[in-house]
């Protein structure tokens, strides 16, 4: 069920970066930050309105810790997704999934600070191979010292996202109801994207433009309920059945899949909708990069399994 998770968000990569070219489309000159905005915020609105039938009464009656989650989830999740979503106009689909795992390496290395403890060789073995995995995937050049636009905002959403799992698992809200901290989340999310379409909007009235195209409603629902209601489901359902290290290393399949994705669903999709999307390459930089980064994950977290097996990275 985790695998079948990680496969629909691996699946949400090349629909959003189709989805932000559509917007470029038909709202030429509107700025990437209005085109991410209307990328994310319905496909979050339409997730909180399609769940919340199921748990309204629960909504009603939350108590303050899962309002404090649903909050805190929330903001997390939308800068992450905000500056996520920007980069992937400015990088490939496979380049931005597996620069958002560099959150798996962060996690430890912040534990280690915050308790004062040396995390080991195999956490700083796994950081070098990340570090070399991200400056092969970005391009990185040491003669001018900079990284790609799309590189550079993906990795800052991988330090939201990061804040996003620590939030996730603090044991004051271990009581909580995951359905209506999950609605809840959706809802702060929408409501964050509502107030950036607001500000970024050459025009109030361009917010409604894309809602009168077919292939840009159909995309935004696949998004919405198979790579946002049905993945975070599966998650909260499911991933309490096995230990977390498990789970990590379930979860570094994630870029693979969105990876296999992205080389050929752009083209279907571009000769469906016109928006010149062409198929990736599987080239040496995705390969490199991306089996250093999917080896470091796996070597840190299996390193963590003797210490805390049931800690979630």
């Amino acid at each position: 069920m985790l695998i079948l998770a990680n496969l629909l968000w691996g699946l949400s990569f090349p629909i959003i970066k189709s989805i932000t070219r559509l917007n470029a489309l038909m709202l030429p000159g509107s700025g990437t930050w209005f085109q991410a905005a209307q990328a994310l915020g319905p496909r979050f609105t339409l997730a909180a309105l399609l769940m919340a039938p199921f748990v309204w009464r629960g909504l009603l009656r939350s108590s303050r810790p899962e309002r404090m989650q649903a909050l805190g989830i929330g903001l997390f999740a939308a800068v992450g997704t905000t500056f996520q979503t920007d980069g992937l106009q400015f990088t490939a689909a496979s380049t931005s999934a597996f620069l958002t795992q560099f959150s798996a390496i962060l996690i430890p290395l912040w534990l280690a600070v915050r308790h004062r403890r040396n995390p080991g060789r195999a956490v700083w073995t796994g950081c070098a191979m990340v570090l070399i995995g991200v400056a092969v995937l970005g391009r990185f050049d040491p003669r001018t010292f900079t990284m790609g636009r799309g590189e550079s905002e993906t990795l800052l959403s991988s330090v939201c996202f990061m804040g996003q799992i620590l939030w996730v698992e603090r044991p004051c809200y271990a009581g909580n109801r995951m359905g209506v901290v999950t609605v809840g989340a959706f809802c702060v999310v929408s409501a964050c994207f509502a107030a950036m379409l607001a500000f970024t909007a050459p025009r109030m009235a361009d917010i409604a433009v894309p809602w009168h195209s077919g292939p840009w409603v159909v995309l935004t629902l696949v998004l919405a309920v198979a790579c946002t209601i049905a993945a975070f489901s599966l998650m909260n359902r499911w991933q309490p059945r096995i230990t977390a290290t498990e789970a990590g290393l379930i979860y570094c399949v994630e870029p693979l899949f969105a990876s296999v994705f992205a080389l050929v669903l752009p083209g279907m999709i571009s000769a469906w909708v016109a928006i010149g999307y062409p198929n990736e390459r599987l080239g040496w930089p995705l390969l490199i990069g991306g089996s250093l980064i999917t080896g470091a994950n796996i070597l840190v977290l299996k390193r963590s399994a003797p210490v805390d097996p049931e800690s979630n990275l």
